[in-house]
């Protein structure tokens, strides 16, 4: 029972900062000491409606990035998690050294050549940037759900005769399901999230970090729409990792 109310009381600490965001976005006039508004509209939710170019760029870059880091940081993970390399904390040195720099100083570093090849702006580009800050946190969490455990299991399933893609399916990707969930959905919150990065290599292409940030001195009902619209598909991915890291596959 008090873990149940405990439970309750952290949800409802979480909620009420989400409460004001909702209110604020629609308060066109909210002076203080009022605890309501004086004026409600519309402005600030008419505002996110604008920025619908900027949540989709975002929202495809999040997802392409967060499925090429997985992709690519799988095997990596699975060579880490197993420890078949003699020094493993030398590729953790490089894998990490992205993380060392902030994101606008990686990302400055990487326009030069972007410009180069025709990748500045671009969607590519963008995804290209965004990899190299995602995919550390995905090898890092991925590697956690690899080791002796699994490659005995999986070793079983060849003894019996399953194919590769057959021990993948029932094997492999059973035993890391919550391990991947989790995975990928840090690596779609960092994605999702990078202002950094985005303004460096997007050569003014709109995102909706880049486009949130200005309004938060400027014009606080316009930012409590634009967050609230940004609020929305992370708390979308962490319904969609929490079902899948308990949902069989």
């Amino acid at each position: 029972m008090i873990e149940r109310h405990a439970g309750r009381a952290v949800a409802l600490l979480f909620a009420l900062p989400i409460a004001a965001l909702v209110v604020r976005a629609v308060a066109d006039q909210w002076r203080a000491p009022a605890l309501v508004p004086q004026r409600l509209g519309l402005r600030g939710l008419d505002a996110a409606l604008e920025a619908g170019a900027a949540f989709a760029g975002s929202l495809a870059v999040a997802l392409v990035a967060t499925g090429a880091a997985i992709a690519i940081g799988w095997p990596a993970a699975r060579v880490l998690g197993e420890r078949r390399l003699r020094r493993p904390g030398l590729v953790f040195l490089l894998l990490a050294m992205p993380l060392l720099v902030t994101p606008y100083a990686t990302g400055a570093g990487l326009t030069e050549w972007f410009i180069r090849l025709g990748l500045a702006g671009t969607l590519p580009g963008l995804v290209l940037a965004h990899l190299v800050l995602v995919l550390p946190y995905v090898v890092v969490v991925l590697l956690s759900g690899f080791g002796a455990r699994v490659s005995e299991l999986e070793e079983m399933a060849r003894t019996f005769g399953a194919s590769p893609l057959r021990r993948l399916a029932w094997v492999t990707l059973p035993s890391v399901r919550a391990t991947l969930a989790a995975a990928a959905l840090l690596g779609f919150l960092v994605s999702w999230s990078q202002y950094g990065s985005s303004l460096a290599v997007g050569a003014g292409r709109p995102m909706l970090p880049l486009v949130l940030l200005p309004f938060v001195r400027t014009d606080p009902q316009v930012a409590a729409a634009l967050a609230l619209l940004f609020l929305a598909p992370a708390l979308v991915a962490l319904a969609v990792a929490t079902r899948a890291s308990r949902s069989p596959l």
